[in-house]
């Protein structure tokens, strides 16, 4: 078997304008599909940034993860230029960022946001 890389990580959100402002508007994800499901009353929404892709599921009433460490998905992690850059502007635009730290392996900069229902997002140079 050869696994290339990654297709797509797919994160259920609660809520379809709040998660296309954080996700789209505000982190940069490129939308290139918007699909409503009547049968299961909830939208597809998929997105792309370079060569990776989020599927965002849009549906309700569904139970949040224990946070901070559930089963499951752990976090996505974004790798940037500039930690300290980025940290200034998700703040600028109202998003709070964990202080930064450096990870304890690599020496790099690093630190922790959340999406609008909770999710860990690292930032990592």
């Amino acid at each position: 078997m050869k696994l290339n890389r990654i297709h797509h990580i797919a994160v259920i959100c609660s809520d379809k304008d709040t998660a296309l402002n954080f996700y789209h508007n505000k982190l940069g994800f490129r939308i290139l599909r918007e699909n409503y499901r009547p049968e299961r009353d909830d939208w597809k929404i998929d997105l792309k940034l370079d060569d990776s892709e989020i599927e965002l599921f849009i549906m309700k009433d569904h139970p949040l993860h224990p946070s901070p460490e559930a089963y499951g998905l752990r976090h996505l992690a974004f790798r940037v230029d500039s930690v300290d850059e980025t940290v200034a502007e998700l703040e600028s635009m109202g998003i709070t960022c964990e202080p930064i730290r450096r990870d304890a392996f690599t020496g790099e900069k690093m630190t922790f946001f959340r999406d609008p229902d909770g999710l860990p997002l690292e930032i990592h140079e």
